[in-house]
Order: C-alpha cells, then structure tokens, then sequence
C-alpha cells in the first residue's frame, strides 16, 4: 500500500492562484487593447466608398439595378405610402395578354438563384402612346405612383416621360435585400 503525504502551505497556495489569475487577466487585458487599436485602425484608413456630390431629391426618385427590386417590394407592399411619388428607371416593355392598350410593364429579369435563372418583375405602366413601344424594346420613363387595380390593388406608374434606351450594362437585378430600410420618400 502506497500513502502519500504532502503539506499544503495555504499561504503559497494562495500566492500561486493569485499569480495565475493575475497572468490570465493581464492576457485578457492585453487582447483586448490590441481589438480596439486594431478597430480604431480600420476606422481610420480610408474606406473603398463611393461618394456621391449630389444630394438625392426628394422630388423624383431614380432607380438603378442596386436599388430596383427593394423599391418594388416597398411600394407594392405599402403602397399608401408613396403614392404621388416622382419615379424615374429603365427597364424593357414587357406586356401580357390582359392589359389594357395603354399599358405595359416597365420590367427587369430578376436573378432568382445561382444558376443565373430570372424572373421578370417590374411596374405597371400607363400612357397615352404606350402601344408605340414595343415588347422588349428599353426604356427609360419618368411618371408618378399611382393606386391602381390589377387582380388587386398595385402600384401603376403613370408616365408623364418616356425615352427610349439602351440595354444597361447589367440588365438584371438582385432580389431584395433584408438590409433596406425603407422610408416615406424614395432615394
């Protein structure tokens, strides 16, 4: 049989787990100095941003292929909100069946996953001379938002400019993003 005795001095016991802690605390402290230096860094240096000299109007609201597919979601989903907003974007005019002669869709190809496959998604659109546009041919217009009905109530841009356009660089758009944060006036 074996027996081990050993004496604990407390006194020494009590030095070494203070000595131990105070090492650890000092690593910690020492991590975290380095974080914010480190953060501080980041914040300083400049960042790859784009800086526009314009301020957005409020009085017509541009949409491009960044911004497309949230304001849709938006202004179909709250659509008391922006009705007699200013509205300006390019798309192709897009039509089916039930339409009225003096309207389209003002549309983009939405890319719906990795494949590249797309689905088309845009606004209704009115005008006088609409039947002048031909199914895909670009387009930029400029109109108002209106409450109309379409199989419910919807948004219906009627056109107060229409242009003809080039196909943009990019023709297709994301889906919308959860990061947008919408407001009562479109930019």
């Amino acid at each position: 049989m074996f027996i081990c005795n050993f004496k604990v001095d407390k006194k020494k016991l009590t030095k070494i787990l203070i000595l131990i802690f105070a090492i650890i605390a000092l690593i910690l402290l020492a991590i975290s100095i380095s974080k914010i230096f480190t953060e501080i860094k980041n914040n300083s240096e400049p960042q790859n941003t784009t800086v526009s000299d314009t301020i957005p109007s409020p009085d017509v609201a541009v949409l491009n292929e960044n911004n497309y597919t949230d304001i849709l979601k938006e202004v179909h989903e709250n659509l008391n909100t922006y009705i007699g907003q200013k509205i300006s974007f390019t798309g192709y005019v897009y039509r089916v069946a039930d339409l009225k002669e003096n309207e389209f869709i003002l549309a983009r190809d939405m890319i719906i996953n990795s494949k590249n496959q797309t689905v088309v998604v845009g606004f209704l659109c009115k005008c006088e001379n609409a039947q002048n546009y031909t199914n895909d041919s670009w387009v930029t217009i400029t109109g108002n938002i209106e409450k109309g009905y379409y199989y419910g109530d919807i948004p219906i841009i009627n056109i107060t400019n229409i242009e003809e356009a080039s196909i943009p660089t990019n023709p297709l758009v994301n889906p919308p993003s959860d990061t947008y944060v919408p407001t009562a006036v479109i930019y």
